[in-house]
């Protein structure tokens, strides 16, 4: 299995399986699982066993990927009908306070560079080929990018949190278990607000969230709507001059505060306000979820969303599936059925899609994983011409 990689589960939590802590402690803690190829984590030993030296010693903890994804769709409209994408991301946490005492503070840190393959960016092809979606969301070209930078505060023996700085609301916003576009589905529908949450680029913002007794936590932030991390000086000036703010209260309930993110059942209300030099109206919306994890190894979810404007791609959507992690490995299958109906801003009346997502992640060590997926659509709203398109497409991703 490789160096012992003890201290990472001090790591302090905030957010659900993309955020930065879930990614840290996903990657780098022993796990009880067969792989198939365990020679990278032999030769990852040394570098392990420095970072858990920082680790215990500094609460420094480091982690880095790089993810590649293609996708080629069964038709187009006249353009690509195909594309590739890769991330590259560094992230770490640094707790500077409150080692002993358990209230921590931490920095929060992620930086990535998004790039296209030359067909075209993963996220752009849904549309370019007539359909109202994002195939994988954060697989675009945006090139370097200052994604999270903030404090994160906690209390009461971790119950409480407050974050606030260059914050990305999606890492812990109407969140569930199977819900990481690196490691889990790729189609927005089946990620944050279902394709019916306007959710504002990285920017910056702030976020609290409590327990109140033992099953039921809430949950309450706002953050900037014009956010730009490629540009992190501008989104800093957009933040207090434009001060046009995405806010979102979400109530929860769960079996227990270590299974907050697995066995969860939440409802998240939000507003966008309107972003004037965009040409983007006010909306509002709210979210339902719904996931259960059963014996560590079934994972049912069932998800809900309606919004008024606001720019969400979607004003209807209703999803289900079920992820299947393999007995004895980490391999994972997933599929997800949604029903979506576009906003009218892609017409008066958009006809309904129907969007399916199978994949299967190959966990071939610790370290990487082969994640073959196929997408099927019905009903294309922006290609009328067309009554059923596929997408078949490969992920892959390496961490350290």
């Amino acid at each position: 299995m490789g160096a012992s990689k003890a201290g990472y589960e001090d790591i302090p939590q905030f957010g659900g399986a993309r955020s930065v802590a879930s990614e840290l402690e996903e990657d780098h803690k022993q796990k009880e699982s067969k792989f198939r190829f365990d020679g990278m984590q032999r030769a990852l030993a040394p570098y392990y066993a420095w970072t858990t030296r920082m680790s215990e010693q500094y609460g420094l903890v480091l982690g880095a990927d790089y993810t590649g994804i293609y996708y080629g769709a069964s038709e187009d409209l006249g353009s690509e009908d195909e594309a590739g994408s890769g991330d590259l991301r560094i992230f770490g946490s640094w707790t500077v306070a409150g080692r002993d005492s358990g209230d921590t503070g931490s920095i929060v840190f992620k930086v990535e560079h998004r790039h296209a393959y030359g067909h075209g960016a993963v996220s752009d092809l849904g549309i370019a080929t007539g359909y109202v979606g994002l195939l994988g969301p954060p697989f675009n070209g945006s090139g370097e990018m200052l994604t999270n930078l903030y404090w994160l505060q906690k209390f009461n023996d971790s119950r409480t949190s407050i974050v606030a700085g260059l914050v990305d609301s999606t890492d812990y916003l109407d969140v569930y278990g199977l819900i990481n576009p690196w490691t889990h589905f790729n189609n927005l529908v089946f990620t944050t607000g279902s394709g019916t949450m306007p959710a504002p680029n990285q920017g910056i913002g702030a976020a609290v969230g409590t327990f109140v007794g033992d099953h039921v936590y809430l949950l309450g932030g706002v953050a900037d709507t014009n956010g730009d991390p490629t540009e992190p000086g501008d989104t800093l000036e957009t933040a207090f001059d434009d001060a046009e703010y995405f806010t979102h209260f979400e109530v929860g309930y769960t079996s227990s505060f270590d299974e907050r993110y697995t066995n969860n059942t939440h409802l998240t209300l939000w507003h966008a306000a309107e972003r004037e030099k965009a040409g983007v109206a006010s909306g509002w919306g709210a979210n339902f979820s719904w996931a259960q994890f059963y014996g560590g190894q079934v994972m049912p979810f069932f998800r809900m969303g309606y919004s008024d404007d606001g720019g969400a791609l979607l004003d209807r959507s209703v999803s289900a599936g079920v992820g299947y992690y393999q007995p004895g490995t980490s391999d994972l299958i997933g599929f997800g059925l949604n029903w979506g109906r576009p906003s009218q801003d892609f017409g008066p009346d958009p006809r309904d899609q129907f969007t399916s997502e199978l994949f299967y992640r190959v966990q071939l060590s610790q370290n990487f994983a082969l994640t073959p997926t196929l997408q099927f659509i019905s009903d294309p709203a922006l290609n009328p011409t067309e009554e059923d398109m596929w997408y078949v497409g490969v992920r892959a991703r390496v961490a350290l």
